[in-house]
């Protein structure tokens, strides 16, 4: 590769931040899957590891006894994300509709949300930052959008007020 190549391509990737890429090695210790059973919900998601190295993010979410999310969620030390506009989630989805979060703090109740779609192929998601609202129990807040400032949880939720069956291969999650 001549030096102007190596150039583009580092000036290409210098302002990525990786939060995690999945492989047949990762460890899911710090990926906790919390499902509507917290309320009394019967929903349950599990977070696995295919062959491929890709993350698992799978169940059933159920109506039944008020129920009717699943989410799993990813901890971290605080990163300053004050540089970065965008979330890229590189994904296979199932066609349904899911919601992005994340908190500024592990403590925060609230999380800001982004709902995207999956198309069934393998797709890079992009969710400007700045856009994410705030909810808390499924209620929008009256509060000002994510500030982009500092990330320290992410997570991935589906409730789509039905029973369903779920399957998103997750790749990567970065910023940009």
């Amino acid at each position: 590769m001549n030096y102007l190549a190596l150039l583009f391509l580092t000036s290409l990737t210098a302002n990525i931040m990786l939060i995690y890429n999945f492989n047949s090695r990762s460890n899911l210790r710090n990926w906790h899957v919390i499902d509507d059973v917290v309320m009394g919900g019967r929903s349950a998601g599990n977070m696995d590891i295919n062959t491929k190295g890709h993350g698992v993010f799978s169940g059933e979410v159920s109506l039944e006894n008020n129920g009717g999310f699943s989410s799993v969620r990813y901890q971290f030390l605080e990163k300053n994300v004050g540089d970065y506009a965008k979330v890229l989630l590189r994904v296979k989805g199932d066609g349904k509709l899911y919601q992005f979060r994340v908190k500024s703090d592990k403590n925060q109740r609230y999380s800001y949300i982004a709902t995207f779609p999956t198309s069934g192929d393998w797709e890079t998601i992009e969710i400007e930052l700045k856009a994410m609202y705030p909810a808390f129990r499924g209620m929008r807040l009256n509060m000002s959008n994510y500030p982009a400032e500092k990330l320290a949880e992410i997570a991935i939720l589906i409730g789509n007020k039905k029973n369903e069956s779920f399957r998103l291969e997750i790749d990567e999650i970065s910023l940009k």
